[in-house]
């Protein structure tokens, strides 16, 4: 998938252009219908499919303090929209001056002279330029005037609930990962690097890897049944999100403890996928409490993992 940093670097003609427009946080379920169906249009046209999106979040410019934390970083969401099998990225730029744009000014300058694109895929209920003032009619209007057609692709729905960021963002942060998993498609993973903790782990007999996370959006504090991956291998593990209220913490914390893994991690990175929440973090009297309450919960860990991989090998037919 090749990447253009700034509609300003877009110097080479695009073969038939089929394009998708918006931020696509978190590149669920709704995002990947709207790939395909611009994935399916450019193979019949023989064209190339493009997503243009934008790098910082536009909120975090226009209205910093509604800004939501972020489900991708912009590394991640590449990493998704490559997956889904799209030809090329177009990564505006936002800035201030990009936010001020009239919605015709972008439609004639970005989209019809510097891209020529031939057809547009958008959600229900997409909005574009300043102060959200393009909408899917006057998108339409600027289609008819350019020559470029405009696709809406209906609202997809789970469960009777409405796919979207914000429900997503609501259930990781209220602990709900499994739930969270239907609407992105996949568990939800953040990443980080390996630092020094303060070994408790290892001393009670259960080492931890402590996690420098620099993601916003954290699941709610508890302990969950995770797969971590390193060095694109995975491994079956628990983590505890939260104070470690029991040895007078006083600052959020990400560990992992790893199952069957004695490899030296210390400054590499490792990516943590929530894959169903065990209980609460709480407070225990004594560490021996602790101890005990581990071994439970590395048993609740392994058969909500093995379901897991059950439920993944049904859906690929193996």
């Amino acid at each position: 998938m090749k990447i253009i940093r700034g509609s300003r670097n877009i110097r080479e003609e695009i073969k038939n252009p089929v394009l998708t427009l918006g931020n696509f946080d978190g590149v669920h379920v709704g995002h990947q219908t709207i790939f395909k169906n611009v994935i399916l249009r450019s193979k019949e046209i023989d064209g190339t499919s493009v997503v243009f999106t934008f790098e910082p979040h536009p909120l975090k410019i226009v209205a910093p303090d509604r800004c939501p934390p972020l489900l991708t970083s912009f590394h991640k969401k590449m990493e998704l929209i490559q997956e889904a099998g799209i030809d090329m990225v177009i990564c505006a730029d936002f800035n201030k001056r990009f936010a001020d744009q009239h919605p015709r000014e972008f439609a004639e300058n970005i989209l019809y002279k510097r891209i020529e694109v031939k057809e547009i895929f958008v959600g229900y209920d997409y909005t574009f330029g300043r102060g959200r003032e393009g909408t899917i009619a006057y998108l339409k209007k600027m289609g008819n005037e350019f020559g470029f057609k405009v696709n809406v692709v209906d609202p997809v729905k789970i469960d009777r609930n409405l796919v979207s960021s914000s429900l997503i963002r609501d259930l990781i942060e209220d602990g709900k990962v499994e739930q969270a998993s239907l609407f992105l498609g996949r568990a939800y993973s953040i990443k980080g690097k390996i630092i020094d903790g303060y070994k408790k782990g290892k001393v009670i007999g259960y080492p931890t890897a402590n996690i420098d996370i620099h993601h916003e959006l954290i699941p709610h504090t508890g302990v969950y049944g995770v797969k971590v991956i390193y060095k694109e291998l995975s491994y079956d593990g628990i983590v505890n999100v939260g104070f470690n209220p029991t040895f007078n913490r006083d600052s959020l914390s990400v560990e992992a403890h790893i199952f069957d893994f004695n490899k030296d991690i210390y400054g590499k990175e490792i990516e943590i996928s929530f894959i169903g929440r065990i209980r609460e973090e709480i407070a225990f009297n004594s560490a021996q409490e602790l101890v005990e309450q581990i071994g439970l919960d590395i048993e609740r860990a392994k058969d909500i993992l093995k379901r897991h991989s059950m439920q993944r090998c049904q859906e690929k037919g193996e």
